[in-house]
């Protein structure tokens, strides 16, 4: 497998997710040179991409050897050359906008002028640090789970004034690394993972501020309950699946009372007959109503599945 045109990709920091990229892109059968201005992160980039080799290979998911994968990954000391000649600059640098605005201005100097500059920022939009730049066009978030190599999701974030064909050589270099790109429709704190993680975050901390579970009886309920489903549907699709009529239904049935728990929070935001009415659409023509059924026995069968015990 390879990204497009097989050129070289560059990773702007050698932090976990910075080694982390470089597995994906290696994995990719793609060259890739990794850049940190401090040498101690720099010197520990080669130990830390072969323990993790290690562990894909112990559970057999490498498809080639280890020491292939890792010879196509180069540390480089001084950042022009790390992005010399890419296709693709992964930024993996703390979560600061004047830090990433200051690196951002070097890589728009520096890189190829048709190479993609993406931040794997986890809540600053582009807009927050590229604004200025004369190569904006060609800057994005492109933000992981974590880790890449094991949570295949990203989201591409554009800005409103990032152009559409590095968006979409964004994505297609992703998917061709073996990730699941999200397109993010509008710039927003956090994009989709971060707001839906933070909202179960929320009200996790409040269960525990208010006496009403320990933090281990959260995490067991997410773990053994919640999870379990969401390991294999998203909250919509438990929602159609769980009600019989669909996710209309359910927002009929159940819309009342998570609408009072909102408001315990100070939270205001209903689901209005239009709202419902969007998401049972799309739902709809995901998942036609004569397929329910056999959609909730595939539901089943998964949670069976994963019950099994190993051989």
């Amino acid at each position: 497998m390879s990204g497009p045109h097989g050129l070289p990709v560059a990773i702007a920091g050698a932090g976990s997710i910075g080694v982390a990229f470089a597995l994906v892109f290696a994995r990719a059968g793609l060259p890739v040179r990794i850049w940190d201005p401090d040498e101690a992160r720099r010197s520990a980039v080669p130990r830390e991409l072969r323990a993790r080799l290690a562990d894909l290979d112990d559970h057999g998911l490498l498809a080639e050897p280890a020491e292939v994968i890792a010879g196509r990954v180069d540390v480089q000391a001084e950042l022009a050359a790390a992005v010399a000649g890419v296709q693709h600059v992964q930024e993996c640098a703390p979560e600061r906008a004047e830090l990433k605005r200051d690196l951002f201005g070097q890589l728009d100097r520096l890189a190829p002028a048709g190479a993609v500059l993406a931040s794997s920022s986890s809540f600053l939009p582009a807009s927050s640090f590229a604004s200025d730049l004369p190569g904006r066009g060609r800057c994005l978030i492109a933000h992981p789970g974590n880790p890449p190599y094991l949570i295949p999701v990203i989201e591409i974030v554009p800005a409103p004034f990032t152009d559409e064909d590095a968006a979409t050589r964004a994505e297609a270099l992703f998917a061709g690394a073996g990730l699941t790109p999200v397109r993010v429709r509008r710039e927003v704190e956090g994009f989709i993972f971060n707001r839906l993680q933070g909202a179960l975050l929320r009200e996790a901390y409040c269960l525990v501020r208010d006496g009403v579970a320990s933090v281990e009886d959260v995490d067991r309920v997410v773990r053994d309950g919640l999870g379990r489903r969401w390991a294999h549907i998203g909250p919509f699709e438990t929602a159609d699946l769980n009600t019989r009529g669909g996710i209309a239904a359910h927002a009929e049935r159940m819309g009342p009372s998570y609408a009072r728990m909102g408001a315990e929070r100070g939270q205001d935001d209903p689901w209005t007959p239009e709202l419902v009415a969007q998401v049972e659409s799309e739902r709809r023509a995901l998942l036609p109503a004569e397929e329910w059924e056999a959609r909730v026995a595939w539901r089943d069968r998964k949670l069976m599945k994963a019950l099994r015990p190993n051989p």
